[in-house]
């Protein structure tokens, strides 16, 4: 990761716990927290080895932590499961010592619409997708109060998607999860001030999937008034910001390039 961030020199190392860190965006979103010297608890569903190679890249990159073992800093938990997702902040407390963040990035996106949309379907993208960054949210507030933190000291970012902001009927369920997610940024900041902020960031397309080829990605990708979405190293670097900015909260940053103003009919991945 070509990127660069630093901490201010006076900030002791704090604890950012990051969802679905094994792979994609957020093996990167952790990378770019332990490079602006974060320590990083990543979680992970069914990707163990990839979560273990995220922790130790996160250590590595900080001569002070880069002998310490990785296993530590690894945490296995399914978000649909309402006791797992409960109990994962409370054992990075216990293993990791204070948390101060949580970047909700773990998301299940599977496709649905109009015609195929089931309770089912529905209730599995709300679980993972909404209810475990609420919960998160939750037991971010209670570490704090439990130790008296100070104002603004903690933080959750919850990760977002310009579709929101415009709009097609593609993957229904997950769009609703998202749009739900976003409205709970302002419910959510309301809430659990002064202590914990809340912020949304919205990517646009930025990695390419199994849905798209190489050729098409960067042709999707150009798709926006600036000429380019956003890329891995664009959403880390607002992520990075968002985490260390005490005076933001409530509400969500856009990284697209512009793309939420333009009107598509279908979700990237099937155009």
């Amino acid at each position: 990761m070509s990127t660069s961030f630093s901490s201010a020199p006076h900030m002791a190392p704090r604890t950012a716990l990051v969802t679905g860190a094994g792979k994609r965006l957020g093996r990167e979103i952790a990378l770019g927290l332990a490079q602006a010297g974060w320590q990083v608890a990543v979680h992970y569903k069914s990707s163990a080895a990839e979560a273990l190679q995220t922790a130790k890249d996160c250590l590595a990159l900080n001569a002070a932590t880069a002998s310490l073992d990785p296993h530590r800093f690894i945490f296995q938990a399914d978000l649909a499961d309402e006791t797992a997702t409960r109990n994962l902040l409370p054992q990075v407390a216990a293993q990791l010592g204070k948390v101060h963040g949580v970047v909700n990035s773990a998301a299940l996106f599977e496709h649905d619409d109009i015609h195929s949309f089931s309770y089912a379907n529905m209730a599995q993208h709300w679980a993972t997708n909404t209810g475990a960054a609420i919960v998160l949210a939750q037991a971010l507030h209670q570490h704090c109060q439990a130790r008296q933190a100070p104002a603004a000291e903690a933080v959750v970012i919850n990760m977002l998607d310009q579709k929101l902001w415009n709009p097609n009927p593609d993957f229904l369920s997950y769009t609703l999860s998202k749009a739900a997610l976003e409205a709970a940024n302002t419910l959510l900041a309301q809430a659990l001030a002064p202590q914990v902020r809340v912020v949304g960031v919205a990517p646009g397309l930025t990695l390419t999937s199994h849905m798209l080829d190489d050729d098409k990605f960067q042709q999707l990708h150009k798709l926006s008034p600036l000429g380019r979405s956003s890329s891995a190293q664009d959403v880390v670097s607002t992520v990075v910001f968002a985490m260390q900015n005490r005076a933001i909260t409530g509400t969500t940053l856009l990284v697209d390039g512009g793309q939420h103003l333009m009107k598509f009919e279908r979700d990237f991945s099937l155009m």
